[in-house]
């Protein structure tokens, strides 16, 4: 039997074996092969990774824009070529299916993308005889040292989300990815680094809790972003705003997906099936509830007919609709919260719990479920399952709809679908929601428009992507300039003529 590999970190440009003590199993959810070994950091090699990163900055924050710019278009290039070694780390460690996996590292390309067109992004203003013989300019400069903390469930995609930007604008990065599936991440920043990027502009550590507070709270980075759940969002960017850092945590969600009777029900029920149940429904943007408008109740029996023919399996099965969930622990809560909702009164119409599939009876499978029924008080409604678990409920009118969704306390997304243009702009008016999508199930917005979660979805002004990422990774600097003589006299009075 082969010795299970250590991950390593990622400082000053080289892999590094990490000298700590305790390591965590990294699992293969469909197998329960354990198929590496995770370092938590010591506080040394977090001080190091950040040094390096800080000696970096010196020189990187001075390099041409068109220098930032061309490594951003190799490693674009590099994320191509890598695409299914990318897919197979991430099913390997997450689970979800290999298709799947392939369109996360596409959705992070996309930003990558979107990094290459640094230059333009990063201008600033210049007003010429804003007074008499005086011009005023911003200069559009990096931070400094930047750190990035991201979730399990998109270990490609979220620290794309974070870093390329962040580097482009002339940052230097300290990236935690998760430690329950860390290669694809760490493969990810080697990329980057074969793309151009010099030693020390972008590290990797692993660890828990004391790493990330460690970023928050280390003297040397000037900015934290998070993307996770709420509980550890808000800590993170409790600790980071008091240590006089810049923070952005994208947190959990109860994502609300609204069918009117007008919809076209094939391709409304359709969509939902994928957006409630993809990734075993391990997506921040998740449908996770269905409100059924007036006629389209009767379109659930349907639904769930639907449901059951979904695909479950390993996710190296090409043809699987869902894979398994991320961990042993992961379904345990899953399967105990359909539990709850059983006992809390909702209607259990489809149960996925003691789920085996042939070949991987180890593997840590919940099949679709849906629950009808449900009400704004249950356990099942509250919390954010985060696993294949659907809860629908009924309304009469899309106002009702409209005023049910926007009295849930989180607004990470949601979707309408309708063929009345009047009714879309109306929802997209009056829903207090970051993310709207219309006739759209995910509504995750392309690279160059920002993620705009909004309300206890969301901490921080700026969000990740498009013009807020630059303005969350620069600071503005504003020069007033006179290259003139002098007059000869003293002013006491304010003036700009």
């Amino acid at each position: 039997m082969s010795e299970v590999p250590r991950v390593p970190l990622l400082i000053g440009g080289k892999l590094v074996q990490s000298k700590t003590t305790e390591w965590r199993d990294v699992i293969n959810p469909a197998t329960q092969e354990v198929v590496a070994k995770v370092p938590f950091a010591t506080r040394e090699e977090l001080d190091l990774a950040v040094s390096n990163a800080k000696e970096a900055f010196k020189t990187w924050r001075n390099s041409g824009q068109g220098a930032r710019m061309r490594v951003m278009l190799k490693f674009q290039e590099l994320l191509r070529a890598n695409t299914g070694k990318l897919a197979e780390m991430i099913t390997r460690e997450h689970g979800k299916t290999l298709p799947d996996a392939e369109g996360e590292v596409g959705r992070g390309l996309e930003v990558v993308e979107h990094a290459c067109s640094i230059a333009n992004l990063q201008l600033g203003e210049y007003a010429e005889n804003a007074a008499s013989g005086i011009d005023v300019y911003t200069l559009i400069q990096p931070l400094g040292v930047c750190a990035g903390i991201t979730a399990f469930n998109f270990p490609v995609m979220l620290p794309c989300f974070m870093f390329p930007i962040a580097v482009a604008c002339g940052n230097t990065f300290v990236l935690k990815p998760s430690e329950q599936d860390p290669t694809s991440s760490l493969f990810l920043a080697q990329l980057a680094l074969e793309a151009g990027l010099p030693p020390g502009v972008l590290n990797v550590v692993h660890g828990g809790p004391e790493t990330a507070n460690g970023l928050c709270e280390h003297p040397d980075i000037k900015a934290v972003s998070f993307i996770g759940s709420t509980r550890v969002g808000t800590e993170i960017y409790n600790r980071a705003s008091a240590a006089g850092k810049r923070c952005q945590s994208m947190m959990g969600a109860k994502n609300h997906c609204v069918i009117l009777p007008d919809a076209d029900p094939e391709v409304a029920l359709n969509q939902l099936l994928g957006a409630a149940f993809g990734a075993a429904g391990q997506r921040c943007m998740a449908s996770s509830v269905a409100v059924l408008v007036g006629e389209a109740r009767n379109w659930l029996p349907d639904f769930v007919e639907r449901a059951k023919k979904l695909k479950v399996n390993s996710g190296t099965d090409r043809e699987a609709d869902l894979g398994p969930l991320v961990s042993p622990n992961a379904k345990k809560r899953v399967e105990s919260l359909i539990q709850k909702g059983v006992d809390e009164g909702a209607k259990l119409l489809l149960d996925g719990r003691n789920l085996k599939v042939a070949g991987f009876e180890e593997g840590n499978f919940v099949g679709p479920t849906v629950f009808d029924a449900v009400t704004e008080n249950m356990t099942i409604y509250t919390e954010e399952i985060f696993g294949p678990v659907l809860c629908c409920v009924g309304a009469e009118t899309l106002e009702d709809a409209v005023a049910f969704i926007n009295r849930n306390p989180n607004g990470n997304g949601v979707a309408l679908f309708t063929q009345d243009g009047g009714a879309a702009r109306y929802f997209q008016n009056n829903i207090d929601v970051g993310q709207v999508g219309i006739n759209v199930p995910i509504p995750v917005p392309v690279a160059w428009f920002s993620f705009t979660g909004s309300r206890g979805s969301k901490l921080g002004d700026l969000g990740p992507n498009g013009k807020q990422a630059v303005q969350f990774w620069t600071q503005t600097k504003t020069v007033t300039a006179r290259w003139s003589a002098h007059a000869k006299t003293v002013n006491t009075t304010i003036s700009m003529r």
